[in-house]
C-alpha cells in the first residue's frame, strides 16, 4: 500500500502545522518527530527548503509522489505559470472540492465520501477522488450521505462560506469558475515546488 497509514500528528509536526484540518493543537509543534527531535540547528539548504515545501503540499492534499509529479508534468504543458496551474489541478480534485464546499470537516473524510459513492457530479455518481472537476459542474451529496450522523451534525452546526470560486446551497454546490491563485488559501509557496522539480 502506497498511502501513508501511520500517525497523522507525526506528519503535521514534521511540517510545523496542522496538515489535516482537524483543528488539533499539535504537541511540540516546533520540534520535528523522532526520538531525539531536532538533531541539528544548521540552516537548511535550498534543496531542503524546496523538498519540505513539496512534501507539505503533497501531504496537505493527501496524494502520493507519483500522482504529484504527474500533476506537475501536466501543469508544465498548460499555458500560464506552472506553479499556479499545479495548485489549480490540486484544488479541483473532486475530494478537495467536496472539502472546500464544507460537506466534510477534513479532506480524508471527503475522500471517503467520494470513494464510497456518496457524491454526485452533475447528477451522476462519481467514485474517483482524483476526478478533475470543471467550471459549471454541480457537486452534491447523495441522499444516503445526508443521513450519516457525522455529516448531518457537521452540516447542521457548521457556519460555512465557500471560497469565491464555489457556491453552495444546502447540499448542492457548483464550481463557478476555476480558482485563481488569490482564491486559494493553502499555505503553499508553489515557486519552490517548481524549482524542486526543475533541478
Amino acid at each position: 500500500m502506497s498511502r501513508y497509514t501511520g500517525p497523522k500528528n507525526r506528519l503535521s509536526r514534521r511540517e510545523g502545522f496542522d496538515l489535516f484540518g482537524k483543528g488539533n493543537k499539535l504537541r511540540r509543534p516546533t520540534q520535528p518527530p523522532g526520538q531525539h527531535g531536532a538533531k541539528s540547528t544548521r540552516r537548511p539548504s535550498d534543496y531542503g527548503i524546496q523538498l519540505r515545501e513539496k512534501q507539505k503540499t503533497k501531504r496537505t492534499y493527501a496524494i502520493i509522489e507519483r500522482q504529484f509529479r504527474g500533476y506537475f508534468n501536466k501543469a508544465k504543458k498548460v499555458r500560464g505559470k506552472t506553479g499556479e496551474v499545479l495548485l489549480r489541478f490540486l484544488e479541483t480534485r473532486l475530494d478537495n472540492v467536496v472539502y472546500r464546499l464544507g460537506f466534510s470537516p477534513t479532506r480524508a473524510m471527503a475522500r471517503q465520501l467520494v470513494s464510497h459513492g456518496h457524491i454526485l457530479v452533475d447528477g451522476k455518481r462519481v467514485t474517483i477522488p482524483s476526478y478533475q472537476a470543471r467550471a459549471g459542474q454541480t457537486v452534491a451529496l447523495g441522499p444516503k450521505a445526508v443521513a450519516i450522523p457525522h455529516i448531518k451534525a457537521h452540516l447542521d452546526t457548521a457556519e460555512f462560506n465557500p471560497p469565491a470560486w464555489l457556491k453552495r446551497k444546502a447540499v448542492v454546490g457548483q464550481i463557478v469558475h476555476l480558482p485563481e491563485r488569490a482564491e486559494i488559501d493553502s499555505p503553499v509557496n508553489e515557486q519552490l515546488i517548481v524549482e524542486f522539480y526543475s533541478r
